[in-house]
């Protein structure tokens, strides 16, 4: 129902909330706490008090921390490629190569659902059973439109 549909986005949200204020107290407490014990800010710091609040927050696998979790993976692989190129370890590339990436990308998606779909996150999957295997029936227009499984027949 709509109510419960509004009671589930209502409760992931704050669950989201919850986690990222709990995650920047831990990260700037254990930032503070180890310039404090040695004297100064040191690089490390940073990624030490994220790894404790990464497993301490979000070491729960479930499907809030599972969202935020690919949507900044996504986030390092862009930023450790930028790196890579600013660093020299990889050449600069001579054209752009996001139209690469994007098919690729899309390649391996489809291949994995059509091939190994248990290995895809259950809303992937069911956003793609929903647009390339419910979409093969319709009915009339309305089925794009709003949701082509219909429980009556016409």
């Amino acid at each position: 129902s709509l109510r419960e549909k509004l009671k589930s986005i209502a409760q992931a949200t704050y669950a989201h909330s919850r986690n990222l204020a709990y995650f920047v107290f831990i990260y700037k407490g254990l930032l503070a706490a180890q310039a404090w014990l040695q004297g100064k800010k040191i690089p490390f710091h940073s990624f030490l008090a994220a790894c404790t609040g990464g497993w301490l927050v979000f070491g729960e696998n479930n499907p809030i921390n599972s969202q935020i979790i690919m949507y900044l993976l996504s986030r390092i692989l862009f930023g450790l490629s930028r790196l890579a190129v600013e660093k020299g370890y990889i050449p600069q590339p001579r054209q752009d190569p996001f139209p690469l990436l994007a098919a690729l990308v899309w390649g391996t998606v489809l291949w994995l659902f059509e091939y190994h779909r248990d290995t895809l996150q259950p809303s992937l999957q069911s956003s793609m059973t929903y647009l390339y295997e419910d979409s093969d029936v319709w009915h009339d227009l309305s089925d794009f439109l709003l949701y082509n499984k219909r429980t009556d027949s016409k």
